[in-house]
């Protein structure tokens, strides 16, 4: 690591605690700030972020967090190559202090690892909803990837210069975006760790642009989608189960051949509704992997319904029980193998390149 940081601000309609944050961090690192599109009224708030030395770049409409995320991190890779990035919010909620420890951390690093700075929603000052929605993203995440987060909301975190082109190149355009690229980063071969902050609510986190109901249906779509897409499959696999069992009494014949049905049509669900990505993943490459990581299922699926059965377990009761245990597993592999997106090459091949000297104003 170059010791080089930006300390990026995505920002739409702010108030001077934007100006005091961006005079608080003082000249020691860069400090780029995106207006998306706030309107000619925040023009003074703007002004005063550039007269206490930020750089600011304006959307000429509200894009989004994540359309200002990656506009910032373009805008880095260009004017500091070699720069690492720390992201925070312009309502107040992240200290300069807590910012210096994700800086600090992501230097310690060694460019490995995005840094997450994370807080412990404990406290009556913790808005109902934030606790809430943390909880459920927490869980929803840890069922999709394995790994255990205290904070998968924070938008205090750092990033490594060479994760940049792939953040560039990540969909989603408002609050959905953060969460995609936590989803997506170990694909990525990037690490994800955590420093603990401060927990900070102003006024109930009344300055917060986030929308419950539309901005949580975009955080949680790819995970929705792979749930509506995976219940679909069971319904096809578990009737066709049940039938060809009544009809031959054979349990290896009947879990075969009902697979094959439901799989067929979980697999072209998954490539055009839930994984979009994977339409740019060639046909035949992705049917293989897809089929190779089905029959590997299906290997697991047979040995688990027979244990149950043999345990006495019902066929019904056995069947939801073993999909059930078997559900995170497929969604990461899929996301991660069978429909990966080329992009998270990026990420790798930007590691091995030389680090080029850093452009400083």
């Amino acid at each position: 690591m170059s010791g080089v940081h930006v300390i990026l601000i995505p920002a739409f309609e702010p108030d001077e605690r934007l100006v005091d944050l961006v005079r608080a961090l003082g000249s020691g690192d860069a400090v780029l700030v995106v207006d998306d599109g706030s309107g000619p009224s925040f023009a003074p708030v703007f002004a005063a972020v550039t007269a206490a030395g930020a750089t600011v770049l304006a959307h000429p409409r509200n894009r989004g967090k994540g359309a200002a995320l990656r506009t910032g991190f373009e805008a880095a890779s260009v004017r500091w190559p070699a720069a690492s990035v720390v992201t925070a919010d312009a309502d107040g909620q992240h200290t300069p202090g807590d910012i210096r420890r994700v800086a600090a951390a992501l230097e310690e690093s060694d460019g490995t690892a995005i840094v997450l700075g994370a807080r412990s929603f404990v406290g009556g000052a913790v808005p109902a909803r934030s606790r809430f929605g943390n909880v459920v993203t927490r869980a929803l995440f840890r069922l999709a990837t394995g790994e255990r987060l205290t904070d998968t909301q924070t938008g205090l975190r750092g990033y490594p210069a060479s994760t940049l082109p792939w953040l560039a190149a990540l969909p989603g355009d408002r609050f959905e975006y953060e969460f995609l690229l936590l989803l997506r980063a170990r694909d990525a071969g990037v690490a994800l760790i955590e420093v603990p902050v401060a927990t900070v609510y102003l006024d109930g986190n009344a300055s917060s642009h986030f929308r419950p109901v539309a901005d949580s249906a975009r955080i949680y779509a790819p995970l929705l989608r792979f749930a509506a897409s995976a219940l679909v499959a069971f319904t096809i696999d578990a009737a066709a189960l049940l039938a060809l069992h009544t009809l031959t009494g054979w349990l290896l014949f009947s879990v075969v051949a009902a697979r094959v049905a439901s799989a067929s049509v979980n697999f072209a669900v998954n490539r055009t509704l839930v994984f979009g990505a994977g339409r740019t993943v060639p046909l035949r490459t992705a049917a293989a992997r897809y089929f190779s990581l089905a029959g590997l299922l299906l290997i697991a699926s047979y040995g688990l319904l027979t244990a149950l059965t043999d345990l006495g377990v019902a066929l019904l009761v056995a069947k939801l029980l073993t999909d059930a245990t078997l559900f995170a597993v497929s969604f990461a592999v899929q996301r991660a193998v069978v429909f990966a997106p080329a992009a998270a090459a990026a990420v790798r091949s930007a590691r091995a390149a030389p680090s080029p000297v850093p452009a400083r104003e």
